[in-house]
């Protein structure tokens, strides 16, 4: 990859400026149903803070946008002439035509959408390693979650794997580690320059007409206050016990494959401390072959389960603060009847 980031520090922090985070918005948003992915530019600066200042969208396949109506074949010619070229290749003429306007084409990472939280896949492991290990070991993933986000909150996610994981990736072992070490959360942070935020300001404090009516730029919105949370519970517990379906099938293979090396190994026959010292090294040599289950897929199936239980008991944690609110209200209600 071009323009590659240095190193430096750690990471500890994320800088997302506000045109950037639209643009992200924006093309997930646009692109719903189908998952799609993009770039992140930016650099790093003092204080293991990474600034991200841009992101462009990665073209789709060709087979994919035949449903797409096109207004002009000039505009045709140009997506199609951008969806030929590889996402490696893609990339590099965008960051070379962003160079030629001044905008910041060092590379930092890349984002992708997510549908209720399911980012713990083999395919995200192994893209976001690949920027690690080849672009920068401060390279991260943005993660944007469209359906969480109209429940009333952004979900905007920043994501890197931690050192252990990509050290075991690189020797290939199939060691086990704790799920919770396979992703390290980044925390971000919003910024806008000082005209964004003073437009911003002005909207919220809103815009008075000619006619002197005041003109509120920046509308409550009562979403928050939806009380039919069924249709989200329930689509959290179905991914949830199919993604424990899944577990259950791994942890399957895992116990049929250790039983087979117990017998190989003789466990069942031989006695001794020195016996199970010898039957427990042939067991761990059993896991180092080639035809033997790997366990970062049971990893990443623990991982997914867990975010779903915390965001099922963040969720239901608002819901019941709005329960009692109103309980609250009914009760005022039924005294101002009687």
């Amino acid at each position: 990859m071009a323009a590659v980031m240095e190193a430096g520090g750690p990471v500890t922090s994320v800088k997302l400026e506000g045109l950037a985070a639209l643009k992200i918005i924006k093309h997930c948003q646009e692109s719903l149903p189908t998952m799609v992915t993009g770039s992140l530019l930016g650099l790093m600066i003092e204080d293991g803070v990474l600034e991200i200042t841009h992101a462009f969208p990665f073209p789709e396949p060709l087979d994919d946008k035949g449903d797409i109506v096109k207004t002009a074949e000039e505009t045709a010619n140009v997506d199609d002439e951008a969806a030929a070229l590889d996402g490696h290749e893609f990339q590099l003429e965008m960051m070379k035509m962003l160079r030629e306007v001044n905008v910041d084409n060092n590379c930092v990472g890349w984002y992708q959408s997510m549908y209720l939280g399911s980012y713990s896949t083999s395919s995200l492991l192994e893209n976001q390693l690949s920027y690690q290990t080849d672009l920068s070991p401060n390279a991260v993933v943005i993660l944007y979650d469209p359906m969480q986000t109209a429940h009333g909150n952004l979900v905007l996610k920043c994501y890197r794997l931690t050192d252990e994981v990509v050290q075991l990736k690189l020797t290939g072992k199939n060691n086990f580690i704790n799920p919770r070490k396979i992703f390290q959360e980044v925390p971000v942070t919003l910024s806008n320059p000082g005209l964004v935020r003073s437009l911003l300001r002005d909207m919220g404090d809103g815009l008075h007409g000619s006619c002197g009516a005041e003109l509120t730029g920046a509308d409550t919105t009562f979403d928050r206050l939806d009380l039919s949370t069924n249709p989200y519970l329930e689509k959290h517990l179905e991914f949830l016990c199919s993604w424990v379906d899944d577990l259950a099938a791994e942890q399957y293979k895992f116990q049929h494959y250790t039983r087979n090396l117990r017998s190989s190994a003789g466990g069942d026959t031989r006695k001794g401390r020195k016996a199970k010292d010898e039957m427990a090294q042939a067991i761990e040599e059993g896991w180092a072959r080639a035809d033997a289950p790997k366990r970062m897929e049971s990893l990443l199936m623990s991982n997914q389960i867990r975010t779903y239980c915390d965001q099922v008991e963040k969720f239901t944690g608002g819901g019941f603060g709005k329960l009692f609110l109103t309980s609250g209200l009914h009760k005022d209600d039924d005294k101002k009847a009687s």
